[in-house]
């Protein structure tokens, strides 16, 4: 595809300066660069590569658009703006739509328009896949289950029975939607199964990751809200509830009926156990432990910075001891207080 300068900015409703002919044909890094690529600058800390960059395109923010002289889009969010541009050279929903003959779909399940499904999938009773959805190959889908409109799910996914998915969800290879959760009751000396008897609602414009868990609940649903992604490798337990627009990064973990509120940000690595809730507008930083409850907007941390191990060692001494220093501590000034 290409497509010119002046179509770009009238698609995205954005300033232009430069060869409004000029056309591009795919996405580069300014440093990587050439004629029929267009980049983008949204960190001023870069703006040296403007002078060598030899792309046919950059979107800058109006302050950064003074120190390029080529064609430019002017852009509010230049990032924001370059991930839409990149959209419409990304592949993968250009296939031809088809079903394909070593598929297995049972005689209740409704497929929609224009739905691709992939070799070896298998589909379940009374379950409905809504319009233009692609099942890439290897996809399961159980009973019951409701996948809505233009979602993306790649190969080696499994959806197991009466889950549903919103609209333009997409699902990364061998992710897990709906697998038990791990309920156990301790009876004397063995351990008794829960049923998990309720399901995964995943709402519109979600995302999950590559290997990404989701448990069912046990009688309520696993809940993500609206526009939640979710990175590679992620845990996510049963009757967790996550609220629209939170962003969790890799190997990040949520144990049982925990509740993630609107609009947070959880970096890597991240634990939070179960029974607890997080506010919204809540950042935690990579590997924090959260034990607790969040009830304060803000960014949160809970791991030491990493030292040589020399170092490391030492630190880890003098925290064993802050018990004994604490006590000593009180002991003198309630000895100070008495001169």
């Amino acid at each position: 595809m290409k497509i010119s300068l002046e179509e770009l900015a009238q698609k995205f409703d954005a300033e232009f300066q430069g060869n409004s002919s000029h056309q591009i044909s795919a996405v580069a890094a300014l440093d990587s660069a050439k004629s029929h690529h267009i980049s983008f600058l949204s960190n001023s800390k870069y703006t040296s590569l403007l002078a060598a960059t030899k792309a046919g395109i950059v979107i800058l923010s109006q302050e950064n658009s003074k120190h390029f002289k080529g064609n430019q889009i002017i852009a509010k969010d230049p990032y924001v703006t370059f991930a839409k541009v990149a959209a419409l050279f990304q592949k993968g929903n250009s296939q031809v739509r088809e079903i394909n003959s070593n598929t297995v779909i049972a005689k209740s399940a409704i497929i929609g328009k224009n739905v691709h499904i992939g070799a070896y999938s298998i589909i379940g009773e009374n379950t409905i896949i809504a319009d233009e959805t692609v099942l890439e190959a290897r996809v399961t889908i159980g009973n019951n289950c409701r996948i809505g409109k233009n979602c993306l799910i790649k190969p080696n996914v499994v959806i197991l029975d009466d889950c549903t998915l919103g609209e333009n969800v997409i699902l990364h290879p061998g992710c897990i939607i709906g697998a038990d959760g791990f309920g156990l009751a301790r009876d004397i000396d063995k351990w008794v199964k829960v049923p998990q008897l309720g399901a995964v609602v995943i709402g519109d414009d979600c995302e999950v990751g590559a290997n990404t868990t989701i448990d069912r609940g046990t009688m309520d649903d696993t809940v993500l809200e609206n526009d939640v992604h979710l990175d590679n490798q992620i845990q996510i337990a049963h009757n967790v509830k996550i609220g629209a627009h939170t962003v969790m990064a890799g190997c990040s973990a949520v144990a049982g009926s925990a509740k993630i509120g609107k609009n947070c940000l959880i970096g890597g690595g991240v634990g939070i156990i179960g029974h607890i809730e997080v506010c919204d507008k809540v950042t935690l930083q990579s590997m924090a432990l959260v034990t607790r409850s969040i009830k304060k907007p803000g960014s949160y941390s809970s791991v030491s910075p990493l030292q040589e191990t020399s170092d490391w060692r030492k630190s880890a001494v003098r925290i064993k001891q802050l018990d004994k220093i604490a006590k000593r501590l009180t002991r003198l000034e309630k000895q100070e207080s008495k001169i």
